[in-house]
């Protein structure tokens, strides 16, 4: 239990009343505060309890998406951090909701970094949790903002009772099946009589309530790398199977916009960036806590010239402008880290341009001695990356479609999402044989074409429909990394969505601006 005395500018808020009815599969033990037997539900005429038996419960990933949103009157834009490194991060320790950790000198100076990336932006409410780590991160980005602070108990880090304070050997030993479990079917594990992910879940979806119908536009949330992948997934519709899937990396940025629609109601969300890191989204390092070798990245080619003449994005066949060709060299160079197996690219001119250009640096990357021999990168065009003719054929005398603004993709009909999801599924199955290269035991595959390809790449990769198409947003020379932990056969990690820091002085601000309606507008 964890104990919290309030100043003048921190709120406790205690209030953990949960608006809608969520499912949660659990065993017949003593209901717990996070596993409540008993909910209370908003209804028409009131406020009613309702009481779920454990059948009831047993619901799919479908059902996360049908139960609504609170309506939000005007665009609010929602930025999740998780904490910097703290020490028992640094100790590889199971930390779950315990409060006995502390940041380290490495996860102030991330504090810091996100700090600096989100100090212009006019953040109206912070939430955050009220562990030590989270608590601490968020003064540091919070700075000397005088807005109001709210620790809500709801966003601490996912309960792993007995596991908490064990370091992963310890773990193992200790517990052998559960622990492997928790390694492989998280979603599924159970201790002490509990389902720590559905309970999480359960927390998360609270949270989005009580966030939404605070009246702000502009929120940071400051909290954990589970309970964010909580947030995320529950905001656009994931089930608890999403787990480990969608990354938090220490002070990694995460952007989500809530969009009111016309008619009222639930309102449009849109996953707007995921993991935005201190540092650099493609160096070495673990996907969901295991190591990678096979990665996909993909990157969007920069501005073209017909997008400064007529404001749309898939307006011909067009190279790129002066700022594409300079966004194009940076990732070139974001991408040195990495030894790029092959490249693919749409047959686009500024897709086969951005192509080359990644081709270069990467061949011209070893040979910075006297000695050195310059090394090839396979790179080919592939059609099924190619589908800005379907959205200029949707798109015409239909001025009124928001350019690569959040949701955008939901303007086009039916007929034109689906050519682009069916395009996509081909592509996919493509890059996934580029991956798969058995000559190889790493493989790194470079795929460049346009957002909308890639977003319905990333449905793919989360096994979605296109329905969710207009749940991810990617902006003009950003890049999104896919790793696959388990090989090329096995479930796709998403390390990053809609990364842009690698473009300096031209890269996409994180947030943006609230204040004009225009921004959101579907």
């Amino acid at each position: 239990m964890i104990s919290l005395t309030p100043t003048p500018s921190l709120v406790l808020h205690t209030n953990s009343t949960v608006f809608f009815v969520f499912p949660i599969r659990t065993r017949k033990t003593p209901p717990s505060p996070s596993s409540p037997s008993r909910i209370r539900c908003s209804s028409g005429s009131g406020v009613q309890e309702v009481r779920k038996s454990s059948e009831e419960r047993e619901l799919s990933s479908e059902l996360y998406a049908s139960v609504p949103f609170p309506a939000v009157k005007a665009a609010k834009r929602v930025v999740l951090v998780r904490h910097g490194q703290s020490t028992w991060n640094e100790e590889g320790r199971i930390q779950g909701s315990s409060n006995f950790s502390v940041l380290t000198k490495k996860g102030e100076a991330q504090a810091e970094t996100s700090r600096l990336m989100l100090v212009d932006d006019s953040f109206e409410v912070c939430f955050t949790s009220p562990l030590t780590r989270s608590k601490r991160t968020a003064e540091i980005i919070w700075g000397t903002r005088k807005e109001e602070m709210i620790m809500d108990s709801d966003l601490r880090e996912i309960d792993l009772y007995a596991f908490q304070g064990l370091l992963k050997h310890e773990g193992k030993a200790k517990f052998g099946a559960a622990f492997h479990q928790w390694q492989v079917d998280a979603a599924n594990f159970n201790i002490d009589g509990h389902y720590p992910v559905r309970e999480l879940w359960a927390r998360a979806r609270s949270c989005w309530t009580r966030i939404l119908l605070h009246e702000s536009r502009s929120v940071l949330v400051v909290a954990h790398n589970a309970v964010n992948q909580a947030l995320v997934a529950t905001a656009i519709g994931l089930g608890t199977e999403y787990f480990r899937t969608l990354v938090q990396s220490n002070c990694g940025v995460s952007v989500l916009d809530f969009i009111p629609r016309a008619e009222g109601g639930s309102p449009y969300i849109c996953l707007n960036r995921l993991n935005q890191t201190p540092s650099s989204p493609v160096a070495a390092g673990s996907s969901g806590g295991r190591k990678a070798s096979n990665r996909i990245i993909l990157v969007c080619h920069g501005s073209t010239q017909s997008n400064a003449e007529t404001g749309f994005p898939w307006a011909g066949d067009q190279p790129m402008d002066m700022l594409g060709i300079i966004k194009s060299q940076k990732t070139a160079e974001l991408l040195l880290d990495l030894k790029v197996s092959s490249i693919v690219s749409s047959p686009k001119k500024a897709c086969v341009e951005t192509a080359t250009v990644i081709s270069k640096v990467q061949e011209a990357a070893d040979c910075l001695g006297v000695d050195c021999v310059p090394r090839y990168v396979e790179t080919k065009q592939m059609e099924n990356l190619d589908v800005e003719d379907i959205l200029q054929q949707s798109s015409e005398g239909k001025k009124e479609i928001p350019p690569l603004r959040p949701g955008w993709l939901n303007e086009f009909e039916d007929k034109s999402t689906g050519a682009v999801w069916e395009q996509s599924e081909k592509a996919w199955q493509s890059l996934l044989n580029e991956v798969a290269d058995e000559a190889k035991s790493e493989k790194v595959v470079v795929a460049v074409g346009h957002p909308a390809l890639h977003i319905a790449l990333m449905g793919h990769c989360l096994n979605l429909t296109k329905e969710w198409l207009g749940s991810f947003h990617l902006d003009a020379g950003s890049i999104t990394v896919i790793d696959f932990p388990d090989g090329p056969n096995g479930r796709g990690v998403i390390r990053c969505i809609n990364y842009t820091a690698h473009l300096g002085r031209w890269s996409i601000p994180i947030t943006r601006s609230t204040l004009d309606d225009e921004e959101f507008s579907m």
